[in-house]
């Protein structure tokens, strides 16, 4: 998942939004920002003294964060003045005594908030890393407030006169292609926010967006939170079937949290998926699994179930407001899909074929299960770990054996290996650049002519603080506006962090997370456009995850498995006996994975298609929309409705489809390198920098494609990809 750059005139409610979830992983994110604003009452902005950092020149190598001089009690004032100095800028732009154009309307409204965005950045950021009750209650008086004042300038309208007259007159201003990009964009998405609205239907939606804003801010930290509550103490009894690395990353939880001599597993996926894999404890993994599936849906302080049913019955007033049939409606005429249909037709192609290879995967699990002697019915905590034994005895392939060759530094090393080979770039870590926490590493990217292009943080350890998931996000996001502005860029992961002296192991799916959320920082840091709306990741949601999913193509490719999985013992390579299994098992349990993942899909879809929202009872709505699509029964959602961050806090609602769309580009994109004969091919590499990585949102998407490829897309590869299609 990504983060993408606060946007002027952008829509407010996804400031909070823009730093969190794909994620991705898969984090993400709407654009938004220079538009997000709150009120500043004169005494708070009053009280801002010259101690506060965020006002103060930041003497740090690259202006990085002065992390170590930044206080939870800097954020409040800081936000205040900041916005007090953003609403004054964009009122001056708004009732200047000029003809509207380009440099006096568009460039200021870009030039505008910088100090708003500064901040809003680093908070952000830091809740998602650094979460503790203060900085919880902090986001909560935040949120509503940023969106209060993002309605008094995206409704503002005398700026949207301006700005429809520079719109209008777009084709007749010699501006270059970039420019009118821009234009077109702020126009579009000034429509979208309701500035075409008036009287009290202008009301109602600033009403509507204020209320989701806080919504999607408490049902972000019910998940954590949730998630946090769930504790599986195990004894030295309860450790069958678990690795030595298992065993050891969960001694270190524990330990962390003062459980000395015990063994921890919690809900971050890099410790209860594996469990659920491999412990032979069957009444425990039925306690992780319900952990894990009821993050969200226990009754309690942190149930997500009504802000799920409030949050789906405004977005879907809101999409009538603005004249959209339904909120997916809505949210679709704006991406490459450009309609629900679209979206639907890929999804079911996927399904059909997804729920056939899980009925074959079901009854390889049902012959085990019988081999085993086991004498209860298969569950859905049952799937993970029997599917394992299947692995084993089709592919003689233990996930356990291939984690060894898989460990941190190695992977990072092997990510920063492929930027090397396509786009030259190099990292050098720097010990100098202030962190938030020492975990966090950073390096230093230079380009092929040793010039420094920004920097990389990677953040990758799990910890209570810290919402799941793996993201990519800013702390600045490039641009030329205002100078050589370079991007600092964070990836985050949450690894389990091992015992002091000890390696960090990975699971295959881990490194290809990694590889992801490199590719989607790599899109940030390559950035090369001039107007920070239209920088790095600031794309529509089913173009964003190209660049991510098409880097995940080179941890699994031979020569990569040769040169940088490496037994974490003794350095040696992976024997080509395993590679050439692992080759084998590509596809092994894709009918699951494809199946989990489409099934939350088309939830989200099915909530955002309503056109009369009333009483929505969570559990039944999920089995009555799956249940009519024909899911196993021993198959959940990836992402149940009352944990579903990436549409209910993450700005993919109605777009969660997305990573499929992206899935038909990267797999068929990939195929470039292939049909060249090489997978770093120099030729190929710059037409994918020239129209993939650098270009931001200055292209159109669909021509961007075809430049790189040459045609476009086929889902032909997606499909023999996923094994469905010979």
């Amino acid at each position: 998942m990504y983060k993408k750059r606060f946007a002027a005139l952008a829509t407010a409610s996804a400031v909070s939004l823009a730093l969190m979830t794909t994620g991705c992983s898969q984090q993400e994110e709407k654009a938004t920002s220079t538009a997000v604003q709150a009120e500043a009452p004169a005494k708070q902005a009053s009280e801002v003294t010259a101690e506060n950092p965020f006002f103060k020149p930041w003497n740090t190598p690259f202006g990085a964060p002065p992390f170590g001089e930044i206080k939870t009690e800097h954020f409040l004032p800081a936000f205040d003045k900041a916005m007090a100095i953003h609403l004054e800028e964009v009122e001056a732009i708004a009732n200047a005594d000029s003809v509207p154009n380009f440099k006096n309307t568009i460039e200021q409204l870009e030039l505008s908030g910088a100090d708003l965005t500064r901040v809003a950045l680093v908070f952000f950021n830091l809740t998602g890393t650094e979460s503790n009750d203060e900085m919880q209650a902090l986001q909560r008086e935040i949120s509503p407030k940023l969106t209060r004042h993002s309605s008094k300038i995206t409704l503002n309208e005398a700026l949207f006169k301006r700005v429809k007259a520079v719109y209008e007159t777009r084709n007749d201003s010699n501006l270059n292609a970039e420019q009118i990009r821009l234009v077109e964009r702020l126009y579009n998405e000034s429509v979208r926010s309701g500035a075409n609205l008036s009287g009290e239907d202008k009301k109602r939606y600033a009403e509507i967006n204020e209320r989701i804003s806080s919504l999607t801010t408490e049902f972000g930290q019910n998940m954590l939170n949730d998630s946090r509550n769930f504790k599986l103490v195990l004894e030295e009894s309860d450790l069958a079937g678990m690795s030595q690395s298992m065993i050891d990353a969960a001694a270190a939880s524990a330990k962390a949290q003062g459980l000395e001599g015990k063994y921890l597993i919690t809900l971050q996926r890099s410790s209860v998926e594996p469990f659920l894999q491999f412990s032979e404890r069957r009444d425990l993994r039925e306690q992780a699994f319900n952990g894990w599936a009821l993050r969200g849906d226990n009754d309690n302080e942190y149930d997500n179930k009504a802000n799920v049913e409030e949050i789906v019955k405004l977005r879907s007033e809101r999409a009538k407001l603005l004249g959209y049939k339904h909120h997916s409606d809505y949210v679709l005429s704006n991406t490459m899909a450009s309609s629900p249909e679209a979206a639907m037709d890929l999804l079911m192609k996927v399904w059909k074929p997804a729920v056939a290879q899980a009925q074959v995967e079901r009854e390889w699990i049902l012959e085990q299960m019988k081999a085993d002697g086991a004498d209860h019915e298969l569950a859905a905590w049952d799937w993970r770990f029997y599917a394992e034994k299947v692995r084993k005895a089709k592919f003689d392939l233990d996930q356990g054996e291939i984690a060894q060759y898989f460990e941190l530094n190695n992977m990072i090393e092997a990510k920063f290996y492929v930027a090397k080979q396509l786009f030259g770039l190099t990292f050098t870590e720097r010990t100098d650049i202030p962190v938030y926490n020492d975990v966090v590493r950073v390096w230093e990217v230079k380009d092929a002519n040793g010039n420094s292009i920004g920097l990389f943080f990677g953040d990758y350890y799990a910890r209570s603080t810290k919402r799941s998931g793996a993201w990519m996000s800013a702390f600045r996001s490039q641009q030329k506006l205002a100078g050589d502005v370079k991007p600092l860029i964070i990836n985050n992961m949450n690894l389990n962090q091992p015992a002091e002296g000890q390696p960090t192991l990975m699971s295959y799916s881990d490194a290809v997370t990694l590889f992801h959320e490199f590719g989607h920082a790599l899109h940030g840091l390559l950035s090369n456009v001039t107007y920070p709306t239209l920088a790095g990741t600031s794309v529509s949601r089913d173009w964003v995850e190209f660049p991510a999913q098409f880097y995940e193509h080179y941890i699994a490719q031979p020569v990569m498995l040769k040169q940088f999985a490496r037994h974490y013992e003794t350095n040696e390579p992976m024997p080509e006996a395993l590679l050439e299994r692992i080759k084998a098992a590509a596809t092994f349990n894709q009918g699951f994975a494809t199946v989990e993942y489409t099934a939350s899909a088309l939830v989200d879809m099915a909530y955002h298609k309503m056109t009369e929202v009333d009483k929505i009872d969570v559990r039944a709505f999920e089995d009555k929309i799956l249940g009519d699509y024909g899911k196993p029964e021993e198959i959940i959602m990836r992402h149940r409705s009352t944990h579903f961050g990436h549409i209910f806090a993450g700005g993919y609602d109605s777009a969660y489809y997305a990573y499929m769309w992206s899935e038909i580009l990267d797999s068929d994109g990939f195929n470039a390198f292939v049909e060249a004969g090489n997978i770093f091919d120099k030729e190929t590499s710059q037409k994918l920098y020239n129209f993939v990585f650098s270009t931001g949102d200055t292209l159109n998407y669909e021509e961007a494609y075809k430049a790189f490829r040459g045609r476009a897309p086929s889902t032909d590869a997606l499909l023999i990809n996923k094994g469905f299609k010979k």
